[in-house]
């Protein structure tokens, strides 16, 4: 039987690359599952010390952590079409200036929109002194999706999304790089707002998926190499028999 060179090396060359596809996804996947494990870690871990010192982001995402100082609540933003039980409304993300002089945002909670006005913000409350927050470093207050920046363009209350830097530079405050997910309940649970937050995800599951979804490519590759090596196989003996007849 002859080889045909070209397809042969076509086919080999499909299974090749969906192979290593499958398992760099397998790889992410694991590297996830670390990352889920230490997650899970630092939300059991003692909270640590937020204070003017900037606090790289890199090593302090999703690690405990605890702030005093003093609500700036002219400053605060509503993230607009944020779910809680399947209702629609805002978090209130507002900064706070810390005791030894820094400032860091805070995502205090989630407040429910008006059906009537979607730009009415329901009453909660704000303490006026130094008040001691916990909660998580994140490295933003959620991100929902929009078209263009329109929904977050700068001095607007209401935004779709707020990046820290930018509104650092908004603000002209010295923003730590994150943003404090509170957990801790405010005014003993008595401000209005509500922190049933959805536990973060690293999307393992669709590496997973991605993962068998390339080895699938690579065997079905194989396969009809396979079949029409068969077929060619077969063409050619019929072909031998007709010419030997």
């Amino acid at each position: 039987m002859k080889i045909r060179v070209v397809p042969m090396l076509l086919i080999l060359a499909v299974v090749v690359v969906a192979v290593r596809l499958g398992f760099w996804q397998r790889d992410r996947a694991h590297q996830k599952e670390a990352l889920q494990a230490q997650i899970t870690q630092f939300e059991h871990a003692s909270p640590q010390p937020v204070g003017a010192t900037p606090l790289p982001l890199n090593t302090i995402e999703f690690h405990r952590v605890s702030a005093t100082g003093t609500f700036m609540p002219d400053l605060a933003v509503y993230l607009d079409n944020r779910m809680h039980d399947d209702q629609p409304g805002f978090y209130v993300v507002m900064p706070m200036r810390l005791a030894d002089g820094g400032y860091v945002l805070v995502n205090r909670g989630w407040l429910p929109r008006s059906v009537a006005d979607r730009t009415a913000i329901a009453p909660y409350s704000t303490p006026a002194g130094p008040v001691e927050v916990i909660g998580i470093a994140r490295a933003d207050a959620s991100r929902a999706f929009e078209l263009g920046a329109g929904g977050s363009a700068p001095h607007q209350k209401i935004r779709q999304n707020l990046d820290v830097a930018a509104y650092a530079a908004e603000t002209g405050l010295p923003l730590q790089p994150f943003v404090i997910q509170q957990t801790s309940p405010g005014n003993g649970g008595l401000d209005g707002l509500v922190r049933d937050w959805p536990a973060p995800t690293t999307g393992v599951e669709r590496n997973y998926g991605y993962m068998f979804q390339w080895w699938g490519i690579a065997a079905a590759a194989f396969g009809f190499g396979l079949y029409a090596a068969r077929r060619a196989a077969a063409k050619e003996r019929v072909s031998v028999a007709k010419k030997d007849a």
